[in-house]
């Protein structure tokens, strides 16, 4: 039975990883992602199911487009990839109500936290509609679990704190430190991980974003002076707080020893 599950989990998490796929590619454009057939983004040929099939059209067609011959990249079937084993791992074996809400719940997070990730790194922008839809699945769960004080001044602390060091920068450097959409996934982030929860992932988040643009400058893949997507930190870190809540909990409380 348990095979069952997992294959038919694989198999809804890489639908549903070839729809973030498209909504990656179009929502920063403001393209249809819903209605709209699937097409070559080089020869805007219209696909047919068949070459929609998640990971196996991709190995199927070698990955080239089917009537240009274009090269199809590898992102596509490894973010397909990865939401199947994601949903492989969050999906529960009872059936029951409450376990399949969690499971929509926390799948729906890293569903939206990968269509993030991508995008910030493609744009460098972290889109309010996402923003918007964490923000109201993270308030629906906390009205329910939560007092109002925890996530109210989560949300607080993860907006208020950014923005207040953004604009001390700016009034210092003439330089915008961090983009709104950073600031907004903070704030959203503080109403799930809580006053201490989100003051550990603003500290952990730059620590993360520093590291990550000295290696990258080092392997010069990126100039001092060229800004740099900050919100994969803020989501990789979110992620383990998330997901791996009693091991962020043990690294949180060495953070906040006295």
């Amino acid at each position: 039975m348990v095979e069952y599950f997992s294959a038919f989990a694989f198999i809804f998490g890489t639908l549903i990883g070839s729809f973030l796929n498209v909504v990656i590619l179009r929502l920063p454009a403001g393209r249809d992602f819903v209605r709209a057939r699937s097409a070559c983004p080089r020869c805007h040929t219209q696909l047919r199911w068949f070459h929609n099939i998640p990971i196996i059209s991709f190995l199927f067609l070698r990955g080239r487009c089917f009537s240009c011959k274009g090269k199809i990249s590898w992102r596509y079937p490894l973010i397909e990839l990865l939401t199947g084993l994601i949903s492989i791992w969050l999906f529960p074996h009872d059936l029951s109500i409450e376990s399949l809400s969690n499971f929509l719940f926390y799948f729906s997070i890293a569903s939206v936290f990968i269509c993030h990730f991508m995008i910030d790194l493609d744009h460098q922008l972290l889109l309010d509609s996402l923003n918007i839809y964490l923000l109201i699945i993270f308030l629906a769960q906390a009205l329910q679990r939560t007092s109002w004080n925890f996530w109210f001044i989560g949300g607080c602390i993860g907006f208020g704190v950014p923005l207040l060091v953004t604009w001390i920068f700016y009034k210092l450097r003439g330089q915008v430190g961090l983009g709104g959409g950073d600031i907004k996934l903070f704030g959203v982030l503080g109403i799930f991980l809580g006053p201490l929860g989100i003051v550990f992932n603003i500290f952990l988040s730059c620590l993360l974003g520093a590291f990550l643009g000295l290696g990258l400058i080092f392997a010069k893949k990126l100039s001092r002076d060229k800004p740099m997507a900050f919100g994969p930190s803020i989501l990789l870190v979110a992620g383990f707080q998330i997901f791996f809540p009693e091991e962020a909990q043990i690294l949180q409380s060495w953070f906040f020893l006295p």
